[in-house]
């Protein structure tokens, strides 16, 4: 099941050779987590999703407001059974016509879900091996900092982890800064100082991103920044971790030969699922 253009449906019978999603990679995606029938970070999707629709130069229809967002979400999530926790893809693409040059910049969706085996976030204590991918480079660029269907970065860089038996890789941009991992952002801690790349230097905007650093900001002696981590800066942390909106943190154990420790983003792990009860 899944919710087409507002219609719950079993089947969009969307022609894929004139689809410009499959085309060309002509759409924009949230990737949400719903908890108890509960939108996580509702405001921060939803305005994200408009801001790459903005970019892109799609049609925002008139009645596409933050309720009717998270409407179209909790339709499909209460016809889809009794799971606490589902993750949710929120697509929205062109609607057919053109070439590179659409003929119209008018808009359908697409809502998809599935459940999540673990409702909360869960602190994951388990080896985390990372390396750098560099086959493939993030653009420093506005385009980088959204979700599109370009993500072929992201799945050779996926292929590359997999069959080299990493658990994720870490993604640098054209500057040979490291900027994000697979499919999240990157935190590192080097004393007390936490630093997480900028988004000028073309990592994701993250949902989960703003998320911490909005918790780390109210943590005593705690010094938060913004700013550029080179490769040789791995190598000097204590602390490396990853966030996204459906894992929430993942700690890294081990990039090359240097192991890390894991007290501080399991510390804030629990602030997180803190928060998100309160929320």
């Amino acid at each position: 099941m899944i919710n087409y253009n507002g219609s719950l449906v079993s089947n969009s019978e969307i022609t894929l050779h004139q689809n410009r999603g499959f085309l060309y990679g002509d759409a924009v995606f949230e990737t949400i987590k719903v908890l108890d029938g509960k939108v996580l970070f509702l405001e921060d999707h939803y305005f994200r999703l408009m801001a790459s629709m903005r970019i892109v130069r799609m049609e925002i229809p008139m009645n596409f407001t933050l309720e009717y967002f998270e409407e179209q979400i909790l339709n499909l999530v209460r016809e889809m059974g009794v799971s606490p926790s589902f993750r949710v893809r929120f697509s929205v693409f062109r609607k057919p016509g053109g070439f590179y040059l659409p003929t119209t910049n008018d808009v359908e969706f697409i809502v998809a879900v599935e459940p999540l085996e673990v409702a909360m976030y869960s602190f994951d204590s388990k080896a985390y091996e990372v390396e750098l991918f560099k086959d493939f480079y993030v653009t420093k660029q506005l385009l980088s900092s959204i979700k599109s269907n370009n993500k072929l970065v992201q799945i050779t860089g996926s292929i590359f982890a997999y069959e080299n038996g990493y658990e994720n890789c870490l993604l640098m941009n054209d500057e040979r800064n490291v900027v994000e991992a697979l499919q999240s952002n990157l935190f590192m801690l080097i004393g007390s100082k936490l630093v997480t790349p900028p988004v000028s230097d073309g990592c994701l905007n993250g949902v989960m991103r703003k998320q911490i650093l909005a918790i780390a900001l109210k943590m005593e002696g705690l010094e938060v920044v913004e700013e550029s981590i080179s490769p040789f800066d791995l190598q000097k942390a204590d602390e490396l971790f990853l966030t996204n909106v459906i894992k929430g943190i993942q700690p890294i154990t081990k990039y090359r030969k240097k192991e890390y420790k894991t007290e501080f983003a399991a510390g804030l792990l629990k602030k997180l699922n803190a928060q998100v009860r309160l929320g």
